[in-house]
């Protein structure tokens, strides 16, 4: 069987594996709430950021509750103590009959495996950033969200904002004229990466940690704490690197005030590469094709510091006098420059002649968020689609995840976007979708 034939089939099976479920009618969207009826929510990753997103959906009924570190979940576990706790987020679906809708929290690699069996079983899905692993999952859970018609929104939360929303605005009236250069910047890594080698620390498995179960569908290992907590981020089986953690952030300003899809081209440099964990810097430049009487445009990621211990970052020339941010976008016109120094797009100036011109005021076309999970909350109740909604958000992630495929193709691809597949480089698709170990599917 051919690569290119393999991905097809896996992507047929994984998004139609359902149809069963959904002609018999034994799954499929839960019947919306009315507003002023509660949701029944069940949360997966209680720790860190699945703490923060339990505590902004804890208006609703929190029913259930699932991590593989009783220790790490333990003060999510505690506030709720009527929501039954599971280790293993495939019995929580399958048992427990009342659940409503779903937050996923997960490491990465765990996105598309919850997610997409959430779905399938018509439960509503907010789901972190970035949206899946890989890029072959994020076509799988946008197919699905679609087909089961589920309220869905993905945790890049700088989306809710009003200055972002009135941005957006503004570039798309042509506040900047014709855009045909961007560059997107980060601060991470925050932790280890470049390590050429497993970890040599493996002590015994901590008794409130179910190790088999937080590997998900990764390959068998021996324990390590150079894993986790956070640090997970680092490996390729595990994170997305700092492009996969923050690009969904720092690059969603530009995707979507510009208009932008599928790239047809990207092309990396980096430190060494290696097949355990991301490299310490990298850049990276996405060719998007003209849409309607917008231009092409190119658009340029920098992230972490060289042998010298300088950041990689974008010419200083670009910010006309303005000190640079940690974190940060600049959106390239001829007639002006949008600056937006932070990761979220919400602290942004327009710099013309020489002036750094505030960008303020509420959005006037776009609709004010009520807050990024209670906008998910709304859509669950029938209202209006969330703005990061699988639709958009899975294109903004195949996106961002097309420089980590670059990264380790070593080389600039070529992309079909509509056959997912590296059209000059075919030993590089085995980066779309990994396989995953026995026991696991979408």
């Amino acid at each position: 069987m051919t690569r290119r034939s393999s991905r097809r089939d896996f992507l047929k099976q994984t998004t139609l594996a359902g149809v069963g479920f959904w002609v018999a009618g034994v799954a499929g969207a839960r019947e919306s709430k009315s507003p002023n009826e509660k949701l029944n929510i069940a949360v997966i990753g209680c720790g860190g950021q699945g703490a923060s997103d339990l505590g902004n959906v804890s208006s609703q009924n929190i029913v259930a509750l699932c991590d593989v570190d009783e220790k790490r979940a333990a003060e999510s576990f505690n506030k709720h103590p009527r929501a039954k706790k599971y280790k293993d987020f495939r019995k929580m679906l399958e048992q427990q009959k009342n659940i409503d809708a779903v937050v996923v929290a997960t490491p990465d690699n765990c996105h598309a495996v919850a997610g997409v069996m959430a779905m399938k079983l018509g439960k509503h899905l907010y789901c972190e950033k970035p949206l899946t692993h890989d890029i072959a999952e994020a076509r799988v859970m946008r197919e699905t969200a679609h087909k089961m018609k589920v309220a869905t929104q993905m945790g890049n939360q700088g989306t809710a904002g009003d200055t972002f929303r009135r941005t957006v605005e503004i570039i798309r009236a042509g506040e900047l004229g014709p855009v045909e250069e961007v560059h997107v910047w980060t601060n991470r890594p925050i932790w280890p990466q470049g390590a050429d080698q497993p970890p040599r620390n493996t002590p015994p498995v901590p008794p409130t940690l179910a190790w088999d179960l937080w590997l998900g569908p990764a390959h068998e290992r021996p324990y390590s704490p150079d894993y986790l907590p956070f640090v997970w981020r680092g490996w390729w089986d595990f994170g997305t690197g700092a492009l996969g953690d923050m690009a969904c952030h720092t690059m969603n300003l530009p995707y979507m005030a510009l208009k932008l899809e599928a790239p047809t081209s990207v092309a990396a440099q980096s430190s060494k590469v290696n097949p355990y964990t991301y490299p310490t810097w990298a850049k990276i430049v996405y060719e998007f094709p003209a849409r309607g009487d917008l231009p092409e445009v190119k658009l340029h990621w920098y992230e972490g510091h060289k042998a010298d211990k300088k950041r990689v970052l974008p010419p200083e020339k670009l910010l006309q006098g303005q000190k640079i941010s940690d974190s940060g976008c600049l959106i390239v016109g001829q007639k002006a420059t949008l600056y937006s120094a932070d990761d979220y797009g919400n602290h942004n100036v327009v710099l013309r002649d020489g002036r750094a011109e505030p960008v303020k005021g509420q959005p006037e076309k776009l609709p004010h968020s009520p807050g990024h999970h209670q906008e998910w909350i709304n859509a669950c109740k029938g209202g209006k689609p969330a703005m990061s909604n699988f639709s958009y958000a899975g294109r903004l992630t195949e996106t961002v995840l097309l420089g980590n495929l670059a990264i380790r193709a070593g080389k600039k691809i070529e992309w079909n976007s509509e056959e997912l597949r590296v059209t000059n480089d075919p030993a590089a698709n085995e980066y779309v979708q990994r396989k995953y170990r026995q026991g696991w599917s979408l």
